[in-house]
């Protein structure tokens, strides 16, 4: 039996009522850029950002019956500063939670998107 041969993870989708919306926040005060942005075929736009010089990136996808707005995404982005990140996104209006400094640990926290999608930050050296 074969197995499948994988490379990296590539793209993760985060639901978003209002793409261009969503992307004014992951572009602002996220700081990601934009990789890909078109209207594939009518009514369907794909949105790709992501960090810069990062290989993976997030789709904007527009949320609908089967795919709804407010999930736990799972998505960790990582920061060399977790406590500036919090503090910058809380200064944008973001709703962020608490920083975790948990001795075993990187500093980290979790924040909500405008759809009330949560991601989370984590400090890495290599940010």
């Amino acid at each position: 039996m074969s197995t499948a041969r994988f490379t990296e993870v590539q793209t993760v989708a985060i639901p978003v009522r209002d793409q261009d919306a969503a992307l004014a926040f992951y572009t602002g005060p996220l700081g990601l850029e934009v990789r890909f942005d078109a209207e594939l075929q009518p009514g369907f736009r794909w949105v790709d950002v992501g960090a810069p010089g990062a290989t993976t990136s997030l789709a904007l996808v527009r949320a609908g019956d089967g795919l709804p707005v407010g999930v736990d995404t799972g998505v960790r982005l990582a920061s060399p500063d977790a406590a500036g990140a919090r503090d910058a996104l809380a200064h944008a209006g973001a709703d962020v939670g608490e920083l975790l400094l948990w001795e075993s640990a990187p500093p980290m926290f979790e924040f909500r998107d405008p759809d009330g999608n949560v991601l989370y930050v984590t400090e890495s050296p290599a940010g």
